[in-house]
């Protein structure tokens, strides 16, 4: 019997999973909450008005309409718990724990969790005083590391002039946060490689690439993406 499948999120990459669920002779319907645009009323797919932060109307929503399958796909809901509330109640949801989903939601987080495990990384360090912050001697990228959005709030400086000023907006003007971490800057190309696992066997996705910076020639302020491909051509 085919499944009724809700997707959270209202971006391009809900956008994307929808449209490929819908695919699927195994899937009847596929809801997106909120959804955007491109994913009302379009064949097999619909928009939902389900408060998505309230995670107990959620699970009523999913019992209501015989949902399936959950994906997760907005991070701010994923770091909150919404996949542990939902397993909880006895919904079957794709996505990571609040624990598992700190490895992307909380900077620090992740940069100690690849130096305990012998990760390779850039050199990086977290800091609560501005002072002390724009006192890092290695070319920085700066990063607010708490919350879902701090991974989009992401300069990358050429001087450690500009990696002060971005210090000041996010620590002094509470503009962004509480905390940043400094890294080191590397240069080179950046790919995404997902992979996909029950506990025991791997699969890989093949490799995507993000088109993270603002302007043509990787110039302009960093975004939460202007887009990807894939494959990839340089691997």
């Amino acid at each position: 019997m085919a499944d009724r499948v809700l997707v959270i999120g209202s971006g391009g990459r809900e956008h994307a999973l929808a449209w490929k669920l819908a695919q699927s002779p195994h899937v009847k319907h596929v809801f997106v909450a909120p959804g955007n645009a491109g994913t009302a009323d379009n064949g097999k797919i619909s928009n939902s008005a389900v408060l998505v932060s309230n995670h107990t109307i959620v699970t009523q929503f999913c019992k209501d309409h015989n949902i399936g399958l959950v994906l997760v796909g907005q991070e701010a809901l994923l770091a909150a718990g919404i996949v542990d509330d939902l397993r909880a109640a006895g919904v079957r949801c794709f996505g990571p724990s609040a624990k598992a989903a700190q490895l992307a939601s909380n900077t620090s987080f992740s940069k100690a969790f690849m130096d305990r495990h012998g990760i390779p990384t850039a050199r990086w360090k977290a800091f609560t005083n501005p002072q002390e912050a724009c006192s890092t001697d290695f070319p920085a990228r700066v990063v607010r590391a708490r919350g879902p959005a701090a991974r989009k709030e992401v300069t990358i400086a050429a001087s450690k002039e500009e990696a002060c000023r971005a210090v000041q907006e996010i620590m002094q003007d509470r503009m962004f946060g509480e905390m940043v971490v400094i890294e080191e800057l590397l240069q080179g190309e950046e790919l995404s490689c997902l992979c996909f696992t029950d506990g025991v066997t791997v699969a890989s996705m093949p490799p995507a690439q993000a088109h993270k910076r603002l302007l043509d020639g990787d110039q302009g302020p960093n975004t939460a993406g202007m887009g990807a491909y894939c494959p990839v051509p340089q691997v």
